[in-house]
């Protein structure tokens, strides 16, 4: 079994995909760490004012777990508003911005 905790791991503090600002991003687990095929499992905090620019992932999903604060969420051509609590799945190939 693999654990990690998001509190004690070292965070790296970066722009993600030329974004406004600098977001605090965890990597918890990486590809070397499962057997199926999922690729990374991170936790990033977005100060206010900050953003993840616009990206595209290839065949993966992205999950984004909205734990605190309110955002627009673009996913291809469609805004979403988010809040505490929402639950985002991106689908292979879509495009994202935040």
């Amino acid at each position: 079994m693999k654990t990690a905790n998001f509190y004690e791991k070292e965070p790296k503090f970066t722009t993600s995909h030329s974004g406004k600002g600098i977001v605090r991003d965890v990597v918890l687990f990486n590809e070397n760490d499962f057997q199926t095929n999922l690729r990374f499992f991170r936790y990033m905090v977005l100060p206010s004012g900050s953003s993840i620019g616009f990206h595209k992932h290839g065949d993966n999903e992205e999950i984004y777990v909205i734990l605190d604060g309110n955002g627009i969420m673009k996913v291809n051509d469609d805004e979403i508003e988010v809040k505490p609590g929402d639950v985002i799945v991106n689908q292979p190939l879509t495009a994202t911005v935040w």
